[in-house]
Formats: structure tokens, sequence, C-alpha cells
């Protein structure tokens, strides 16, 4: 890391990245590697899903949240951890913090899907409600805090947060070593930020990609401005419920740096990519994880010919709201 710049910036490089992998091998899956003709067919490029819908609490964050909390010190750790979530984060935070011995506290807005709830809950946090703006999520974290002593880990914008993050990309580079691309959804930017560090420092020629939803689309401005666009307003909300989030000066400058594009997609395709990894690959993924492959259903890449490794971020679903119902 570069310490003359400002904290808030500040990034892992490969490093680390290989540190975070080391730490929390204990605590995480190496997930599998699939494939599946005919989606293949239907993008005109070969797809190798990493599956972190399989990993500990269904989704990637159990790499960051591990790393970050593993690396405590004891001293620090004991008073326990904190933080805000719309779920994986949170249920991520919960494990690792059971897996350490130490208590969590995880601020959750109140209308965030049963299933993260639930999953939040099932680790062993304790939850505190918010609503869904940034000012009610900031004032329940620093009331939470001051009750507590507890230490705030962000969901994204944590340096440890994003060399775990980076472990995936680094086993999928391991594992199919002659990748033209590696593509992940980008909410805050930790998933998208980790890869980027971790596909640059092992393969400077494979390209990274982002792809994020149309109507949470600030990352695709940010990444063409240089700085930190809001979150479109006047829509919908996307049904890509982890990637309703801006991204932090941090996760912008490691995109800006490392990241060939981001490009967004429609929810349409959100749909129908998610529909189509339950139908043709038979695997469970939330529709944060089908952003990815609906940017290439709808073309948005150059992808043709290609072989592209593609990070599948999660598979918590409510089985109860399926947007195909």
């Amino acid at each position: 890391m570069n310490d003359r710049l400002d904290p808030s910036v500040l990034l892992p490089d490969l490093a680390a990245i290989r540190a975070a992998h080391a730490r929390i091998e204990p605590h995480v899956h190496r997930t599998p590697i699939f494939t599946c003709a005919s989606i293949d067919a239907e993008v005109g490029a070969t797809l190798y899903f990493k599956g972190e819908n399989f990993q500990r609490v269904g989704a990637f964050k159990a790499r960051g949240a591990s790393n970050a909390v593993f690396s405590l010190s004891d001293d620090v750790a004991r008073r326990g951890v904190l933080t805000h979530s719309s779920g994986n984060h949170g249920a991520a935070i919960a494990y690792a913090a059971a897996r350490r011995g130490i208590p969590s506290w995880v601020v959750m807005p109140d209308a965030s899907a049963r299933v993260k709830q639930a999953n939040v809950k099932r680790y062993g946090a304790t939850v505190r409600y918010s609503g869904m703006d940034a000012a009610s999520r900031a004032a329940v974290c620093a009331e939470v805090e001051r009750e507590t002593g507890a230490t705030m880990i962000h969901p994204f914008d944590n340096a440890d947060v994003i060399a775990g993050q980076g472990t995936a990309s680094l086993e999928l580079v391991d594992d199919v070593t002659s990748l033209d691309v590696v593509m992940t959804p980008v909410g805050g930017g930790g998933l998208c930020s980790g890869t980027s560090i971790a596909v640059k420092g092992t393969r400077p020629g494979t390209l990274v990609w982002g792809a994020e939803p149309a109507h949470a689309g600030d990352a695709a401005k940010s990444f063409r401005s240089g700085r930190v666009e809001p979150l479109p307003t006047g829509m919908t909300l996307t049904i890509a419920d982890g990637l309703r989030t801006p991204l932090a000066p941090r996760t912008l400058r490691a995109i800006r740096t490392n990241v060939d594009a981001v490009e967004t997609c429609s929810e349409d395709a959100i749909v129908r990519a998610m529909r189509m990894l339950w139908e043709r690959a038979k695997v469970v993924v939330e529709a944060s994880a089908a952003v990815p492959l609906a940017c290439l259903l709808e073309g948005v890449f150059p992808a043709q010919g290609k072989r592209i490794g593609i990070i599948l971020s999660g598979g918590n679903v409510d089985l109860d709201k399926l947007p195909w119902q």
C-alpha cells in the first residue's frame, strides 16, 4: 500500500490478497467452477462460472468478512464487530465473528429480504433495524458503536474486506489459466476492486469487466466521470438488491485503475439471466449474481469468441418473491 495516499483510498496489493487467501483458508470454501454449453451458445462465448453461491453463508462476502475479522488484534476483537448490510455481508460478519468467538451486531434496513434477515440471525448476530436511507443507517450504526465499543467493518470501503473478496478471482485464474476476461457484478465495488487487483497482478493481459443494473448505474457513470456519482433517482429500485449501493472513493480508485469497462443491463435481462442459470445450469443464484450474464445476453460487452470467467456472487433468494412469479 502507498502510505502517502489518503487512508480513505488505500487499497490492498496482490501480496495482501495472497495473505488473505492463506488467512481465510480454514474458514471458507474453495468454490467450484462450472460451465454450461447452452448458455455459451446464447452469448457466443465460453463462460466459466465461479460458484460463490456455494460459499459459506451463500455468498462471496464470507471471504472479505473473514479476512477483516481475523485480521483484528485480540484486544480489539473481544469487543465485537459491527456492520451495516442488506443481508449477505451481515451474515458473513456474523459467521466470521462466530468462528472467532466474538459478538457481532448488524444494522439492516427493515425492508431487507426475509431470507437475508434470517441468515444474519442464524449465524448469531444481534440485528438492529434502520430505514432504507443512508442517514438512518449511519445513526443506528453510531448508536450501536457507542453502546458496545464494537469495531465497524464496512461492507466494501475497507482494505481487508477488499483483499478477502479478491481471493475468489485468485482461485479462478489459478484454476482456469487462459481467460480473456473476468467479470463481476458491481454494487459498492468491493468484489470488483479485489478482483481487478488479483487479476491484473497475476494475469495482466486479462480484461476485467464490471456489470451493474441500469437502475443502479452509478458505477458506470463514476467509471467514466472519475468521481463518485450518486445512485440514480426517480426510477424503480433494481431487483438486484445487493447492488443498490454507490461506490466509495476507495473502490472507485481501484476500478478506475484496474478495470477495463463497466456497463449496465436492463431489469428484464437480469430476470432472464437468473432464470437461465436456474433452468439450464441448475444452480440457485440471486438477482445480483445474474447481472454479469445479463450484460452478456444484451450484448453490451464485446464478448464474441472470448473465454470469460464470471464470479457468481451469491445465492440467497427469497423463494416467496421470485421475479418471474
